[in-house]
């Protein structure tokens, strides 16, 4: 790969500041009124990321869906290699990071940190979006699913450390709405349905194109939707907004498969609903994890 730049030392308050602008404080619980943006004029700006890796089918199967709509501009920066469960950590500076040109799967022009998720993003918005922020920042899609919170000690809860998650709340907090979009894990004979992710990150898109162009959605949480993979075995049931677990007494393996035959109708957390046959959409905080807290 070619090289391409280096990374300025990696985050500072001041581009916090800049991107943030008046909307949206730094601190949790400001900002609520909206991110970046504040145009409906032109296509919708957009970052792309992830934590499996710039060649992931993941992330493939987003920038080929978008990619050639003329109301979309994308741009594509994620990790070089696969940075899973690296949540929202960040690669300390100096040296500089360093950043290549380099192509998905399918051969859509992208940049490859040599970093974590969250660096991906902040090299993104620091050099590849130097005069106008991105209106909303896409993380995935992600090759297992990342549901339940994370209580003191049970780092198994998998939105925690997740690089999926981590890349999404690092967007936010610097100002930027996000989604994390994740497909359930299968087996190692099953196919991971990343067409069915695609379907949800499509329509959570297109629901929120006019918030995201205005500059009016918000960014005190990001949005994190998990997609069951059936396997040939049911459907999915239906799509639940839905809280994080912050417990599994249900005891259900979490990096397992999903039952899309269940007929288990109570189901008032993500981790329920998911391994029960539901895509699930979830609110996660941006400074959860002091992942805000860390950057500034």
């Amino acid at each position: 790969m070619v090289p391409l730049v280096t990374l300025v030392p990696l985050v500072t308050l001041g581009l916090a500041t800049a991107l943030l602008g008046c909307d949206s404080g730094s601190s949790e619980g400001s900002g609520g009124n909206g991110g970046t943006g504040g145009s409906n004029d032109g296509p919708l700006r957009i970052l792309i990321t992830n934590d499996d890796g710039v060649g992931a089918p993941g992330i493939d199967a987003v920038v080929e869906a978008l990619k050639d709509d003329p109301r979309n501009e994308i741009t594509v920066c994620a990790p070089a290699e696969n940075q899973s469960s690296s949540g929202d950590m960040t690669t300390a500076t100096p040296p500089p990071l360093q950043a290549t040109e380099a192509t998905t799967a399918s051969g859509y022009p992208a940049t490859a940190v040599d970093g974590f998720p969250a660096d991906s993003v902040i090299y993104a918005l620091e050099n590849l979006f130097a005069d106008r922020p991105p209106h909303v920042v896409l993380s995935g899609i992600n090759e297992g699913q990342n549901v339940g919170a994370v209580p003191s000690g049970q780092l198994s809860f998998l939105s925690g450390i997740s690089g999926t998650v981590g890349a999404a709340k690092t967007a936010a907090c610097l100002g930027v709405p996000a989604l994390a979009s994740s497909q359930g894990d299968v087996d190692e004979n099953g196919t991971v349905d990343y067409p069915a992710g695609l379907a949800e990150v499509l329509l959570w898109l297109e629901s929120n194109r006019g918030a995201l162009l205005a500059g009016e959605a918000a960014v005190e949480d990001i949005t994190s939707i998990n997609i069951p993979s059936c396997n040939g075995e049911g459907e999915i049931r239906g799509t639940l907004e839905v809280p994080l677990a912050t417990e599994n007494p249900n005891e259900y393996l979490l990096n397992g498969p999903q039952d899309c035959t269940s007929t288990v109708d109570d189901v008032p957390n993500d981790i329920e609903a998911f391994f029960n046959g539901y895509s699930t959409i979830t609110l996660v905080p941006r400074n959860a994890l002091m992942t805000c807290d860390d950057l500034n």
